[in-house]
């Protein structure tokens, strides 16, 4: 027996995958900023603070402690430049946070924090990094649940 597709099921299931694939564009998700915030998760993704942690304290990934002093004890050599974010989540809104970690200088123009899941108009970036973000989607979601876990 033989089957057939019809032409409408094939354009739905290419629209699709399509509508997906246009959805991140050089591996940077799609957001809306509104006001201060991106209020909206990447992609629809849920965060997982555990996994935001890891990215935090890594010294290679995140980088993190390299600005920021966090509420991690026996973490040394925490940095002091950037604002330290014990408390972070009763200071800023979860949209606040994230958009702060996607690219803080829509906030700060003359910040020093590099955007963490943006591509367009940066220099000096290393070849192996050049055309994507240096965080992706899920782990801004993670991060950002990270921070929204630090109230105190």
């Amino acid at each position: 027996m033989t089957k057939y597709v019809s032409a409408a099921a094939i354009w739905a299931v290419a629209s699709c995958f399509a509508a997906a694939h246009a959805a991140t564009e050089g591996g940077v998700a799609r957001y809306e900023v509104v006001g201060d915030a991106v209020p909206e998760p990447l992609d629809s993704l849920q965060g997982d603070a555990a996994r935001g942690q890891a990215i935090v304290l890594d010294r290679r990934k995140g980088n993190c402690l390299i600005c920021h002093s966090f509420p991690v004890a026996g973490e040394p050599f925490q940095g002091d430049i950037g604002p330290a974010m014990a408390g972070v989540a009763s200071r800023l809104s979860e949209g606040q946070i994230r958009l702060r970690l996607i690219d803080q200088s829509r906030v700060n123009p003359e910040t020093i924090m590099p955007p963490y899941h943006r591509v367009d108009g940066l220099r000096d970036v290393a070849s192996d990094y050049a055309g994507r973000p240096a965080l992706t989607a899920q782990e801004i979601e993670d991060v950002t649940a990270y921070l929204m876990s630090l109230t105190q």
